[in-house]
C-alpha cells in the first residue's frame, strides 16, 4: 500500500543512496586514519592551535571595545591565548601530547567514576560490567597519560580500523536497502500489468 505522505516515498527511494555515501565517506576516513595516523593527529593539532590563536585574537579585539568592562583581563587572557596558540603551532608534538594527556585524564576520571558506581548502591544490576569497564578505563587512562603522543597515534589507527569496519557495514546496508527497494517496487508494479492488458482488450 503506497504511503499517503509524499516525502515518505522520496526518503525511501534515496535512503540507500544516503547510506551508501555515508559508508563510502566513513570508509575513506578510516583508511586515512589507519594508514596515516600521525598525519591525521598533526592536522588535529594544527586545528587546535589555530583555534587557540583565533580565540586569543578575538579577546584582544574585544579589549578595544567601548562597552567592554574588563579590558585589562581581556587583554591579558588574549595575549596568553595568542602565545599558547603560537607555541602549539610551532611545537606540534607538544600539542599531540596535550591531546593525549586530556584523553588520558578523561579516561582516568571515567574509570574512577565507574568503579565508584559499581561499589555503590546504584549498580544493583550489571555490577561486574561496571567494575570491568572502570578497570579497563583506568588502566587505559594511565597508559595514555604516561605515553600521550604515542597513545594518540595508536588511538587514531584503531579509530581508523573501526571506521573501516563501520563503513563496510554501511555500504553493505545501502546495497541491501537498494535491493529491498527494487523488490518492493517489482511487487507493487507486477500485478498491475495483467489488468492493463485486459483493459486494452
Amino acid at each position: 500500500m503506497p504511503s499517503d505522505e509524499p516525502g515518505t516515498d522520496f526518503a525511501a527511494a534515496y535512503a540507500w543512496q544516503a547510506t551508501l555515501v555515508l559508508g563510502v565517506v566513513t570508509l575513506v576516513l578510516g583508511l586515512i586514519l589507519t594508514f596515516y595516523p600521525s598525519v591525521t593527529v598533526n592536522v588535529v593539532a594544527v586545528m587546535l592551535g589555530l583555534l587557540v590563536l583565533v580565540s586569543g585574537l578575538f579577546h584582544l579585539i574585544r579589549m578595544f571595545g567601548h562597552s567592554e568592562a574588563h579590558r585589562v583581563w581581556m587583554g591579558i587572557s588574549g595575549l596568553l591565548l595568542v602565545v599558547a596558540g603560537v607555541v602549539l603551532l610551532r611545537h606540534l608534538h607538544l600539542t599531540v601530547a596535550l591531546i593525549g594527556l586530556i584523553i588520558g585524564l578523561g579516561w582516568i576520571v571515567q574509570g574512577v567514576t565507574a568503579l565508584i558506581v559499581s561499589f555503590s548502591g546504584d549498580a544493583r544490576e550489571g555490577r561486574g560490567w561496571w567494575i570491568f569497564f572502570g578497570i579497563v578505563s583506568l588502566i587505559g587512562g594511565i597508559v595514555i597519560t604516561a605515553l600521550p603522543a604515542e597513545s594518540v597515534t595508536l588511538l587514531a589507527a584503531l579509530t581508523g580500523i573501526w571506521f573501516i569496519v563501520q563503513g563496510l557495514f554501511e555500504i553493505v546496508g545501502g546495497l541491501m536497502l537498494r535491493r529491498a527497494g527494487r523488490q518492493e517496487q517489482a511487487t507493487v508494479t507486477g500485478p498491475s500489468r495483467p489488468s492493463e492488458g485486459a483493459a486494452a482488450l
